[in-house]
């Protein structure tokens, strides 16, 4: 059984709360994502499970054993950091045989085990050579290479992907998921700042701040109904709109304008937010766009061209809201006065000043 337990687990720095009392569960053969921003615990917490750190309260349960006050080594953890680790002047085969050797595995197995990892990495052809010639993301795969050697109930990943360039980084995501496939008893906490590494690998995402749990969900829930102004603005990109209930039956007011929303239960007076991501905001054409269905009239500002998508930046009533279109064959220039829409399905009206 792999899987790992945070029972209100405290971690504190000369009197400073880092990590304030975590419940959280890792499923047995779950990718969990840690996602937040520098200092909000995420690596604290990771660093607790791994055993270098020591809670100032609370529980760390690994397949349902006690660890709080196990050393490293006896945890049953593979972990792979930013930086690699990785000794350089130990070849490959002999790099990722070292934990193994430092379990005082048998002598016997020590080569299959390694050649084994290393062959699930892709890395079987490289064993003969030192880290300094390989490129970063082989260098990468080494040490994920040398975590799996030991055949551990939990990985811990630390960033592990950050000191890649983006293709790099896009081809270790694919190879990620892939071993993830492959080791479906294998518990992955995966530690992260980049909101896309979280979207594509994790089974769940716990957005961490401030040193608290703020939410957790399916990349889906978090990203398509966030519960949170947090979660929203951090979890992908979002429209975030002060908005007034007008009634039960959907309608809020912004700047003015009657707005179809899902209110759910919201009272009637009761101040939120509106949450519309920048992607499913549409440009408005002729003389009817402004009284079109939930428009937004503004300015706009700026015009960004990425490609296959044009970014709109537009001035509604004070607000700067983006707008990710399809590739504008022409595009409106900048202090002209524009219209988005979006359906009433694409907003979630999230309580104001949730996740504060």
């Amino acid at each position: 059984m792999s899987g790992i337990r945070f029972d209100s687990v405290s971690v504190a720095y000369h009197g400073t709360t880092v990590l304030d009392a975590l419940d959280l569960t890792v499923e047995p053969g779950e990718v969990m994502a840690l996602l937040g921003p520098s200092g909000s615990g995420k690596t604290t917490a990771l660093r607790a499970v791994a055993g270098f750190v020591t809670p100032a309260a609370g529980r760390i349960l690994i397949g349902g054993r006690d660890v709080t006050g196990l050393p490293p080594y006896r945890r049953g953890i593979g972990m792979v950091v930013q930086q690699y680790a990785l000794f350089p002047h130990l070849r490959v085969q002999d790099n990722v045989e070292f934990g193994l050797r430092a379990r005082k595995e048998p002598k016997a197995e020590i080569p299959a085990r390694a050649a084994e990892a290393l062959e699930m990495t892709g890395m079987a052809g490289y064993a003969r050579r030192y880290p300094r010639e390989l490129s970063g993301g082989q260098q990468q795969r080494v040490a994920i290479a040398r975590a799996l050697a030991i055949r551990p109930q939990v990985l811990l990943l630390d960033e592990p992907l950050s000191a890649l360039d983006a293709q790099l980084r896009s081809g270790m995501l694919a190879e990620l998921a892939r071993l993830h496939r492959e080791l479906p008893d294998v518990s992955m906490l995966y530690v992260t700042h980049d909101q896309v590494e979280a979207l594509t690998l994790a089974d769940r995402i716990a957005v961490m701040d401030r040193a608290r749990l703020q939410d957790c969900g399916t990349p889906q829930q978090l990203y398509r109904a966030p519960r949170t102004e947090f979660t929203a603005s951090f979890v992908g990109q979002a429209n975030l709109l002060p908005v007034t209930v007008a009634d039960t039956a959907g309608a809020a007011l912004f700047d003015g304008r009657t707005l179809t929303v899902d209110t759910g239960t919201a009272a009637p007076g009761t101040t939120a937010t509106l949450c519309v991501r920048p992607h499913l905001l549409a440009l408005g054409a002729g003389p009817d766009a402004l009284h079109g269905p939930n428009a937004l009239h503004g300015r706009l500002g700026e015009v960004q061209w990425r490609g296959a998508t044009h970014r709109l930046y537009v001035d509604v009533a004070g607000h700067r809201v983006a707008a990710d279109l399809p590739e504008l064959r022409e595009t409106p220039t900048p202090g002209t006065e524009v219209t988005l829409h979006f359906a009433p399905r694409d907003a979630v009206l999230l309580a104001a000043g949730a996740g504060a």
